[in-house]
């Protein structure tokens, strides 16, 4: 029976590892996601002359309309390209929002902000405490681009170091906050408005005048970051740093910084600035009177407020990074903001890139109702074999899950992903809400960053690990990261189920079924 056991081990370990490999080539053979959606702009062009010439057609579910397929390679449909193409990229949701939102995020970012926010959260935790402040300073971490990976998981594994327990427990712990919890957060960051301006353009396929705001997954969100923090300090201290047992490694323990009188000061001058906007926002939407409720009806959910949200959330990162910068002396004068909101925008100019190309992707899927057709015609098959309810939502998040091992771009995922499964899921009975089907993804594209080494800092992470042993390696970092996703994806899932029984909102003028 040992003997059994021993080589059950040897041939599962063998196939575990040629299972990373297979990822890892299929993963390095994508082309790059811009290249990705030209070429599935060029599909759906092909796609829509094929279906065309077959006759493919749907009936509205609504008004029982007679939908057909336009037929992008017709002389209507190159005058449709031609004459669209810089209205797909402009009018792109996540465009606009995203650049927006960096306005802010730059001067919090350049002004060094985010990095004292993080060191402050880790040193000011007392010892029995310290994992789950790493875990938690992780979610916060994405508030910023960079910070979490270059910044906090280096220096998780050097507390945990300093601390006498092992480095790569400190180092888990850290990535389990910053790529493991990626869909969970206390504040709304830069990705909130980036995957529901996506979502938008998908759901106004079958509702053309539908918002959905950047907020729209923030309850869910909020309670899901306290389930990543107990989930990721529980896996560390119970689970991971059990089986790394005590470090033997001849790393010399590096001093860790604490914070100056200056940074103190920084931290407190943003701190009441972050409190007097926030007074002040509250101002203009809870009396009854607040001038960004809707003027007609009074309602706080449809309202200018919600409308204009990435306009409030640019404030609550401008405002404290300001004060914060001219606390420190790392913003003197108007130029020194100026060169941090630049230097936050040059770093999306790939960004800019991808989404040119994905809105041509997305606007072609739509203009040719193959979009709304696939989504009618896979709505009728779901409700055929009777797959609704929880069982579909947690299929789709298993599916998330496994294009994520080989896709490492969330937006990217997410622009092919939504225009198929939001409208899908908004035609089936009983419909589901595009915010449901987005915090669905979310999780997905969660729990596969720690084992995935297409996420784009994997490599990154490795080179901290051999800090403290040159062998570790991509298995060591895939081994030890493993309970975390196997836990967080049992754990989340069964959260979002309770949560869809209850019919609890996912966020403001986010339900969980379509009205």
């Amino acid at each position: 029976m040992k003997d059994f056991l021993t080589a059950l081990k040897r041939f599962s370990s063998k196939a575990f590892a040629k299972s990373l490999d297979y990822i890892e080539l299929v993963g390095n053979k994508l082309p790059h996601p811009a290249t990705l959606f030209l070429l599935l702009a060029i599909a759906v062009m092909v796609l829509s002359w094929v279906s065309a010439a077959l006759n493919v057609s749907a009936s509205h579910p609504v008004d029982g309309s007679l939908i057909t397929v336009n037929n992008l390679i017709s002389a209507e449909g190159f005058r449709w390209i031609y004459t669209n193409i810089i209205a797909n990229f402009l009018k792109f949701p996540p465009l606009g929002y995203v650049l927006v939102v960096m306005v802010g995020i730059g001067v919090a970012e350049g002004s060094g902000l985010f990095t004292v926010m993080i060191r402050s959260l880790v040193l000011s935790s007392p010892p029995k405490l310290i994992t789950g402040a790493i875990v938690t300073a992780g979610l916060i971490s994405h508030l910023a681009s960079e910070a979490g990976y270059v910044i906090l998981i280096p220096l998780g594994a050097m507390i945990f170091h300093a601390l006498g327990r092992h480095p790569m427990a400190g180092l888990a712990a850290a990535f389990c906050g910053v790529s493991g919890g990626f869909g969970a957060n206390f504040l709304i960051g830069s990705i909130d408005p980036i995957l529901a301006g996506i979502s938008e353009s998908a759901a106004q396929m079958i509702i053309p005048d539908m918002v959905v705001n950047p907020a729209v997954n923030y309850y869910f969100m909020f309670f899901s970051a306290f389930l990543v923090i107990f989930v990721g300090t529980w896996i560390t201290e119970k689970i991971v740093e059990p089986r790394l047992g005590k470090y033997s490694g001849q790393a010399e323990k590096l001093p860790i910084e604490q914070l100056t009188a200056v940074e103190k000061k920084g931290l407190r001058w943003a701190g009441y600035s972050l409190l007097a906007t926030l007074g002040l926002l509250a101002l203009t939407v809870v009396p009854s009177w607040g001038i960004l409720r809707d003027p007609e009806t009074g309602s706080i959910l449809h309202s200018p407020f919600f409308n204009g949200i990435i306009i409030g959330i640019l404030l609550m990162f401008f405002i404290p990074g300001l004060f914060y910068g001219i606390a420190v002396g790392t913003i003197k004068n108007d130029k020194h903001v100026a060169k941090h909101i630049s230097q936050a925008m040059a770093g999306m100019a790939s960004y800019i890139v991808l989404v040119f190309f994905a809105a041509q992707f997305v606007y072609f899927f739509d203009y040719s109702n193959l979009g709304i057709i696939v989504a009618i015609k896979g709505a009728q098959g779901l409700q055929s074999i009777n797959l609704t309810g929880v069982p579909l939502i947690v299929a789709f998040v298993l599916l998330s899950a496994f294009i994520n091992l080989f896709m490492g771009s969330a937006s990217a995922k997410w622009a092919i992903m939504a225009p198929v499964f939001i409208p899908m899921l908004m035609l089936i009975d009983p419909p589901y809400h595009p915010g449901l089907t987005q915090a669905a993804f979310r999780i997905g594209d969660s729990v596969t960053n720690l084992i995935t080494p297409m996420m784009s800092y994997f490599a990154l992470i490795v080179t901290f690990a051999q800090k403290y042993d040159e062998k570790y390696g991509i298995g060591t970092i895939i081994s030890t990261m493993i309970p975390y996703t196997v836990v967080l994806t049992i754990f989340w899932i069964g959260a979002l189920a309770i949560w869809m029984l209850l019919g609890i909102p996912l966020g403001p003028d986010g339900p969980i079924f379509m009205n």
